[in-house]
């Protein structure tokens, strides 16, 4: 009996150990496929991060080549900035030299015109010349230079139509009077802004019947001017043409020559 239960005994012990080995192997499998299962993770979190870091990498360099382009690009514009604010003060410095100059040319012109009118006004009043025979002027009828003063103030007052009647009044009274190119040209004047057609047209006969006259640059020159606000450029140029050419002295000049240049294609 003690035999069989010993023997029992020693059969349970090894059964036991048995079971406790193959336990072990069991866990020590189990462990090893965790182990290789972490290997795997941490290999494929390895490789990620590896591509992670790539990434910010170019995307440091990047910002790295953008700053680069940025300064470049800041310094270009600057220097573009000051090349116009450069060109900017050139074109104002050339603008003030123009103004500076058209107002001295018109302050000649207005001087001359002032200088014409009192040599009118101090030459005496001739009798109305009619078919070379000197004939008397009618009773009542105003001095030239009187028909003449108060249309030119009449066209200064702005008063265009009355200015415009006087002047006809005058060119038909005094047809021969040596104002009567002075006449025509303010007759063109009082027509340069309601009918530029009739400005034109006095301004022609000034030129073409009165070539030597003081008033001839200047209605020549305004006959361009006429010509260039209508956007007709060959004739604007013809007439600035003929008056730096047949006028060279004259500051009607000076002005067709800067007309010429702004003309130019």
């Amino acid at each position: 009996m003690i035999l069989r239960r010993a023997g029992l005994a020693g059969v349970l012990i090894v059964t036991a150990g048995c079971a406790t080995s193959g336990a072990v192997k069991r866990v020590e499998t189990q462990v090893a496929v965790l182990r290789a299962q972490m290997t795997r993770q941490d290999s494929a979190r390895a490789a990620e991060l590896g591509r992670v870091i790539q990434l910010q990498q170019r995307i440091l360099d990047s910002l790295d080549s953008g700053r680069e382009m940025l300064r470049q690009f800041r310094g270009e514009v600057g220097q573009q900035l000051l090349e116009v604010q450069q060109q900017l003060v050139q074109v104002q410095e050339l603008t003030g030299q123009s103004q500076r100059r058209l107002a001295e040319m018109k302050r000649q012109l207005d001087d001359r015109g002032e200088r014409l009118a009192m040599m009118d006004s101090a030459a005496p009043a001739p009798a109305v010349v009619a078919d070379t025979v000197r004939v008397p002027v009618p009773a009542g009828t105003p001095t030239p230079d009187q028909l003449y003063q108060s249309s030119l103030q009449e066209l200064r007052r702005g008063s265009l139509a009355t200015a415009r009647v006087g002047f006809r009044e005058f060119l038909k009274t005094y047809p021969t009077h040596a104002q009567v190119p002075d006449a025509l040209y303010f007759m063109g004047e009082t027509f340069a802004v309601e009918n530029p057609d009739s400005a034109a047209s006095y301004y022609r006969q000034v030129v073409e019947r009165f070539q030597a006259s003081a008033r001839a640059p200047t209605a020549l020159y305004k006959t361009g001017l006429l010509a260039e606000r209508r956007q007709n450029r060959p004739a604007a140029q013809a007439a600035y043409q003929r008056v730096i050419q047949e006028y060279p002295r004259s500051p009607e000049a000076n002005l067709a020559r800067d007309h010429l240049a702004a003309l130019k294609p």
